[in-house]
């Protein structure tokens, strides 16, 4: 995978700084008990400092670097031919959005934002730069929107994809109108990939209900780790028939 030339931020980025913050915290207060001679409280604070500052450097790597190398294998996996038809959803500066938009030659790619949550410096400024450093500005295409009420028709697109978005709509039946929009504009033989590391099975069964075809979920490995295993991301994948 190409070194990214674009600036996509850090995935909630006070998770990872009150990790290390409060992992160093605790691994200091461990050795000044060490030193007064209060070995198990000590011990107690050493493994919890340890955990902590682990997890902020697991958290770290995905953001900035374990997430790209898995969507680049990912679509990959999906052999794009360069003409598709892409859209992303809560595209946030255009990770998955400019990967996907630099495996086209006559198609393009859409991403849709409301621009307010969850990754430093989201705006749809910045992921118009992000698309012009890595030279696919002219496929990409960047549409203000909700993902509950797509402005689009159906069957609009051959490919949608969604990064660490859905979980974002705070209720169950906002994220489900998220799920059967994504389902609705995509074109017949159209493909989904939705990785989140919430609700993944509940989309999977919201899809199921759809009638999709070939719905699944599966693990995307220790690389798209939100601190540790209990953050895990992970992949649905259907095809619309």
């Amino acid at each position: 995978m190409p070194k990214p030339r674009g600036k996509y931020g850090v995935d909630a980025p006070g998770v990872p700084a009150g990790l290390a913050v409060g992992g160093v915290a605790e691994l200091v207060l461990a050795a000044v008990l060490f030193a007064v001679g209060w070995p198990i409280p000590a011990l107690v604070l050493l493994v919890g400092g340890m955990t902590m500052v682990v997890a902020a450097a697991v958290f770290a790597h995905t953001t900035l670097r374990g997430k790209f190398q898995v969507w680049d294998e990912e679509l990959d996996r999906l052999g794009l031919t360069g003409t598709e038809r892409v859209l992303d959803l809560g595209c946030g500066r255009g990770l998955v959005l400019i990967q996907a938009a630099g495996r086209l030659s006559d198609g393009s790619a859409t991403g849709l934002d409301l621009w307010t949550r969850d990754q430093s410096g989201n705006s749809r400024e910045a992921t118009l730069a992000n698309a012009r450093a890595e030279g696919v500005a002219d496929r990409v295409e960047l549409v203000t929107g909700d993902m509950r009420d797509l402005p689009f028709e159906d069957g609009s697109f051959d490919l949608v994809v969604s990064s660490l978005a859905v979980h974002n709509i705070p209720d169950a039946e906002g994220r489900a109108a998220a799920v059967r929009e994504a389902f609705r504009v995509l074109a017949p033989g159209g493909r989904l990939r939705l990785a989140d590391f919430r609700h993944a099975r509940d989309y999977a069964e919201i899809l199921r209900e759809c009638a999709a075809a070939d719905v699944r979920v599966y693990d995307l490995g220790w690389r798209f780790w939100y601190g540790g295993p209990h953050a895990r991301t992970l992949m649905v994948a259907c095809e619309r028939p």
